[in-house]
């Protein structure tokens, strides 16, 4: 027996809320592809700022409602993030994404083009 609606609009809130906190605190488990490196450090800090700062999203990039994909134009640069969820050993994915003590998030900004 699957869980109910109501049950599937909690767990991807939770998500949203673990994803909104790991989108603003870049650290461990952020990267970046070649194609931005290659636009310089200044250019990266915005790309950071840019993702941190994003707080609206749409039925159509964020169709579950857990914030784990978005879009922001940097210097002209359209850019897309994806936040990915992994199991601790960064093997195979989570077993359940709502869950830190065993999901891992990797994200990744990319140059729009590049997707």
């Amino acid at each position: 027996m699957s869980a109910g609606p109501q049950a599937a609009d909690a767990k991807s809130k939770a998500i949203a809320v673990l994803n909104d906190a790991f989108r603003r605190q870049p650290g461990p488990g952020w990267f970046m592809t070649t194609g931005v490196q290659a636009l310089g450090l200044a250019f990266i800090g915005a790309a950071a700022r840019a993702v941190r700062a994003q707080d609206r999203f749409d039925a159509e990039d964020d169709p579950y409602g857990e914030h784990d994909f978005g879009a922001v134009t940097v210097e002209g640069q359209a850019l897309f993030w994806k936040i990915d969820y992994y199991d601790l050993a960064l093997a195979f994915g989570s077993p359940d994404p709502a869950d830190p003590a065993v999901t891992r998030r990797v994200l990744t900004i990319m140059l729009a083009q590049d997707y």
